[in-house]
């Protein structure tokens, strides 16, 4: 492994409904998706700022690829993580979990996007 950089360095987050999924992703998040364009996949970008830390990534529409159950949890920054849930509720999700302390590591919330998908929310307040 790389010790340069993060381990993890793209993320997809399969959809069933694309539009759907964007309103839901730009709603929660205040955020704009970018159209990438890609062969075979459908692909709709989170904003990227090449120059900080963390990881990229988008949603992914791709014939024979489900969303919903599966291990891997995405956790996406935010200034306090009830914010973004209680957005994520207004749009079209569901919470989960409300925010919740994970002690010195700050606070998380979980919630279910409107593809079936489980996400988390990390903030340090």
């Amino acid at each position: 492994m790389n010790t340069h950089r993060n381990p993890v360095g793209w993320f997809e987050i399969y959809v069933q409904d694309m539009e759907r999924a964007r309103a839901f992703y730009q709603n929660t998040f205040q955020v704009t998706l970018e159209r990438l364009e890609s062969p075979g996949i459908e692909l709709w970008a989170f904003p990227m700022l090449h120059d900080k830390p963390g990881c990229a990534g988008a949603l992914a529409k791709m014939e024979g690829k489900d969303s919903g159950g599966g291990g891997t949890l995405i956790y996406f920054s935010c200034a306090d993580c009830a914010v973004e849930a209680a957005r994520a509720a207004q749009n079209g999700g569901r919470v989960v979990k409300e925010k919740f302390s994970i002690g010195q590591y700050g606070f998380i919330a979980l919630l279910l996007d409107t593809e079936g998908n489980m996400i988390g929310l990390h903030s340090m307040e």
